[in-house]
């Protein structure tokens, strides 16, 4: 893969280099990265619930599908 040369202000280089786990490429840190003003797709979104470093537990996961089980939608007002 051809690659492409960048400069980054220093305070930009530290903020990528403080992201980058053991072994990643920097270009494995930009493409994870989220910007704020993108907001995220319905892909993205997968791809993050996929991924297995994702940090949510088991645990997690079934307290959410627990609550999710018990709620109910609100009472009609109108009825």
């Amino acid at each position: 893969m051809r690659g492409k040369t960048i400069t980054l202000d220093a305070d930009a280089y530290h903020r990528l280099k403080a992201r980058k786990r053991p072994g990643e490429t920097f270009s494995s840190v930009v493409r994870r990265a989220y910007f704020k003003d993108s907001a995220p797709t319905g892909e993205d979104l997968l791809k993050w619930a996929d991924d297995a470093s994702t940090p949510v537990s088991e645990g997690y996961l079934s307290a959410v599908e627990e609550a999710v089980s018990r709620d109910a939608p609100p009472d009609d007002p109108w009825t």
